[in-house]
């Protein structure tokens, strides 16, 4: 064999060895390199369909071999058929492999659930709709569901003292069933040892000092003072007087925007009128804040029966012991209404 031939096959063998690595470092970067540049968020719901998927993840795709990588692994793993609903991150750096396997064995990203200001089960449904896959309806449903209800410990119209509000990490397809078992957990974790030394303190129950607390959470966002409102109304618990609570009434009404409270509204037929009923009303009247729960547990001591919203409408009050002194109060503060024309 001369020397120009074995040149030439050694040449060639060069030449398709390099070929062939080449080939093999393009094929392998496709499936297993970087394809994601930017972070993105994918929502998938019962209804979404693969092509409409696969659209919305190739549009993020960096190069066409990425694509066609993603179609030849998404077509090996039978993607059509197994995708689930859920909420996926393509993470920058992500490879084509991992984004397939991502939503063939449904590795969702939890979402933060925000569970916060509401006066009513309807309008907590609302809200927690909007930040999962559930729709409004069928949260109300569970949570009004006798039989959902009795398993949590709650009665009718009570089952809004279950939410502690906050930020809690959840699935997005989270059933409204689950939700619910996972806000009765986290109820329980957060009446925790310290709390529940001090609840025997208030001699109330968990429940009432929810309900409490939701009346000085609507008197006030003043956490300074919050503690010293819960002392006032615990005197007049301990004391048999009707807690005369404006927030009750404008709850029993369902007119929040009011500023000035008539004895037209006191003469509202409710029971959650403390003005014409004693004592506590039979549930919160909106989820308490935390500060608000806190401030029950740790109510400061006080001879202090009344309180009037100062005139200076700094939101903080007044706070009096006798009946004349907060009627003065409440002449101030009615004078700088009508001079405000409110």
């Amino acid at each position: 064999m001369n020397s120009k031939f074995i040149k030439k096959i050694l040449v060639w063998s060069i030449f398709f060895g390099a070929f062939i690595a080449a080939a093999l470092i393009v094929g392998y970067n496709s499936f297993f390199g970087s394809a994601i540049r930017q972070s993105k968020q994918i929502f998938v719901t019962t209804e979404t369909t693969y092509e409409q998927l696969a659209a919305e993840v190739k549009a993020e795709l960096s190069n066409p071999l990425k694509v066609r990588a993603f179609d030849f692994y998404a077509s090996h793993l039978n993607l059509q058929n197994r995708l689930k609903a859920g909420h996926y991150t393509l993470g920058e750096g992500m490879s084509v492999i991992s984004i397939v396997r991502m939503f063939a064995l449904g590795e969702q990203t939890p979402v933060t659930l925000v569970v916060g200001e509401a006066r009513t089960l309807p309008q907590l449904a609302g809200k927690l709709s909007k930040q999962i896959m559930a729709d409004s309806v069928s949260l109300l449903s569970a949570m009004q569901n006798k039989q959902v209800r009795a398993e949590l410990g709650y009665k009718r119209d009570s089952l809004i003292a279950m939410f502690v509000p906050n930020s809690y990490q959840v699935y997005w397809t989270v059933t409204p069933e689950k939700l619910l078992e996972r806000m009765k957990r986290e109820s329980d974790a957060f009446w925790n040892e310290n709390r529940m030394a001090k609840l025997a303190r208030t001699k109330l129950t968990k429940y009432q000092v929810m309900t409490l607390a939701s009346i000085v959470y609507e008197e006030t966002k003043n956490r300074g003072e919050m503690p010293k409102i819960a002392g006032v109304y615990i005197n007049r618990l301990r004391k048999g007087m009707p807690l005369q609570a404006c927030p009750t009434v404008k709850y029993a009404i369902g007119d929040f925007s009011l500023t000035r409270i008539l004895f037209k509204h006191l003469r509202y037929d409710s029971p959650f009128n403390t003005y014409r009923n004693a004592g506590l009303p039979p549930a919160p009247i909106c989820i308490p804040s935390i500060a608000a729960i806190d401030a029950v547990l740790n109510y400061e001591k006080s001879d202090y029966l009344y309180f009037c919203a100062k005139p200076e409408f700094d939101g903080t009050h007044n706070f009096a012991r006798t009946l004349s002194e907060h009627n003065a109060n409440s002449r101030k503060y009615n004078e700088a209404l009508k001079r405000l024309k409110k």
